[in-house]
């Protein structure tokens, strides 16, 4: 068995990753696959050439490059611990999402509202990387194409929202409202952050989740200070700027995850 090391400059998350677990599944000669997403780096343990690896990474368009290969023996992964970790996150994304949807929509904050679709994105990224996992193929396709496209929906629809609350003229968010549930929200994400560096795995998954949270936690931030400038400035421009940023970042998840689809 030989072990192939290569350089990925375009995986950046989990995204990515699935895209290439699916790709590297009809291959009958890759055996296990190790991520390093940080360095841009993947393992894959396989018997045969390691250009028959390369071709089916290059299709991807990932700007992919073989570093080295060399002999070896196909490592033993325990990942109970990260799945239970990852189902902790997972389950506190979808309680926020539905948190800072409720009260999204009770203080007319479209900011609110869009970080409620982004922790709901992140949520579906984690489901796709659980509830798929010893699955068919086709069941994972399924999956992700059903999610890319609900999220460019909800995307497209928040988005032309706050373009027509950019030419109406619409009641000033509750400031308040924005600044506390996205507080709470940020300290659902540091913690979730906290527990996934606790961890130190260097499994995909964790670190994908890490870059998910980190960006959660500026999301956060963002909102809350959209929701001074809101107070200071009595203008709902500020989430309303914030509520478009957040989307195309929604919308942005959504093409990913419809890779997976393909």
């Amino acid at each position: 068995m030989k072990k192939t090391i290569f350089n990925i400059t375009k995986m950046d998350c989990s995204s990515e990753e699935q895209l290439i677990r699916m790709k590297l599944h009809h291959l009958d000669t890759v055996k296990s696959l190790d991520f390093d997403i940080a360095n841009r780096k993947l393992n894959v343990y396989h018997d045969g050439n390691p250009e028959l690896v390369l071709k089916a990474l290059e299709t991807l368009n990932l700007n992919t490059k073989l570093i080295s290969s060399e002999d070896s023996n196909a490592p033993t992964f325990t990942n109970k611990n990260q799945h239970k970790l990852l189902w902790t996150v997972l389950i506190i994304n979808f309680l926020f999402f539905g948190l800072e949807m409720l009260f999204g929509i009770i203080s007319t904050s479209m900011g609110l509202v869009a970080d409620s679709l982004d922790m709901l994105a992140d949520s579906i990224v984690y489901a796709l990387a659980l509830f798929a996992v010893g699955g068919t193929i086709s069941r994972k396709s399924n999956i992700a194409k059903f999610a890319g496209y609900f999220q460019i929906l909800l995307a497209v629809i928040g988005f032309a929202e706050v373009m027509r609350r950019f030419l109406g003229f619409e009641k000033i968010p509750d400031f308040q409202t924005m600044i506390i549930v996205s507080a709470l929200a940020l300290m659902a994400n540091v913690f979730c952050l906290y527990l996934l560096q606790k961890n130190k795995s260097k499994e995909t998954h964790m670190q994908a989740s890490m870059i998910f949270t980190s960006n959660d936690v500026i999301i956060n931030s963002g909102v809350i200070i959209a929701g001074l400038l809101v107070n200071w400035f009595s203008s709902s421009y500020p989430d309303l700027i914030i509520g478009a940023i957040v989307f195309v970042i929604v919308a942005r998840g959504a093409y990913r995850i419809l890779k997976l689809a393909k």
